[in-house]
């Protein structure tokens, strides 16, 4: 003879588990005047031959024709109250669950008008949470019958939302703003990706209730890992080849990091990439002049752009090692001069 369960709960805290369907196999005899509990932080959906009936919240319940209207509808009022009758419970928490983690798997390409190829490759992650909205609407379009749901089984989804919602905003910002500009907008990306989002997650029953971009930064990919992106042909790969060996070198202590750890910072490969061209041009085009004349002296005080010259790089990059600290220089107004004596240093290492 099947059981009738006279008290149904789950009392578990629920800490990974959003549905637990009860019992986790079959179907549960119950009857009027059963008594279902339900936690502060749970709601109950009652199922009855596949159909989502009625929805309880937090309390104890008894089975009523006055609590649960729709199952007394469904079941007539042959049974008086006696008869058993079978139904699936599902409990679902309604609580945040905070702290889960996104990242990015592979660089996200972004415009970068005016800067090397004129992209830039980002990868970030951090933090988001969500709560179910609409218990009844989440378990019918996600659950289905199994035993129980937990965050692993929908996280992957998830992400993959966030993903794309960031992806849209980085390739809206970045046509107001450059890279440099992009990377000190983590509060306000955040907040556009979790106004993006919301829609697609109340399609689910759920609430997205927090996203934060904890780091967003220039990808450290090889040439080689974006020749096989298929974003580079040839020439362009082994110009960039170049510009690892010079971030390499930035990374080595003894190799003359002084000059390169600077150059580029935050910008990505572009910036990289616009230095090793303009130093592998300039030193293929004039060899016969420089071993027929004697280098410039190089001036007691400096602008960047003059510094630029004498280095051979961008502008940019001199401001780039400025604003990093690498390279000492002195604000007058809105300008910055470079002495003779603080490019010495610099070039040190």
């Amino acid at each position: 003879m099947a059981r009738i369960f006279d008290v149904v709960e789950y009392p578990s805290e629920m800490t990974d588990e959003i549905v637990h369907r009860f019992p986790e196999s079959g179907v549960a005899d119950l009857r009027f005047g059963s008594q279902v509990i339900v936690r502060e932080s749970q709601n109950v959906v009652f199922f009855r031959d596949g159909r989502a009936l009625d929805v309880l919240g937090p309390g104890r319940h008894t089975i009523t024709t006055a609590n649960v209207p729709l199952l007394t509808n469904l079941l007539g009022q042959a049974f008086g109250g006696r008869t058993p009758f079978t139904a699936e419970v599902y409990y679902v928490s309604m609580r945040e669950f905070a702290d889960r983690k996104w990242g990015t798997p592979q660089p996200i390409i972004v415009r970068n008008p005016g800067v090397g190829l004129g992209i830039a490759l980002l990868q970030g992650f951090g933090t988001y949470s969500f709560q179910v909205k609409d218990p009844q609407q989440f378990v019918t379009q996600l659950v289905g019958a199994q035993g129980a749901y937990r965050t692993s089984d929908i996280e992957t989804r998830l992400r993959t939302m966030l993903l794309s919602k960031l992806q849209d905003v980085l390739g809206e910002t970045t046509s107001k703003s450059s890279v440099l500009e992009l990377i000190g907008l983590t509060e306000e990306l955040g907040a556009a990706v979790r106004a993006k989002a919301q829609d697609d997650f109340l399609a689910l029953g759920l609430l997205l209730k927090s996203f934060y971009i904890g780091n967003l930064k220039p990808s450290d990919k090889s040439a080689e890992e974006l020749r096989q992106m298929g974003m580079l042909d040839m020439q362009t790969y082994t110009q960039l080849q170049a510009a690892d060996a010079m971030r390499d070198a930035a990374q080595n202590p003894a190799g003359g990091a002084g000059l390169t750890a600077g150059i580029g910072a935050g910008m990505g490969i572009g910036n990289v990439l616009s230095s090793s061209l303009a130093s592998m041009s300039q030193a293929g085009q004039a060899p016969a002049a420089a071993s027929s004349s004697a280098a410039p002296a190089m001036p007691d005080v400096m602008t960047p752009s003059e510094a630029a010259a004498f280095l051979k790089v961008s502008e940019e990059d001199v401001l780039a090692a400025i604003n990093a600290g690498d390279l000492k220089a002195r604000k007058i107004g809105s300008a910055f001069r470079i002495s003779k004596e603080a490019l010495q240093e610099f070039l040190k290492g």
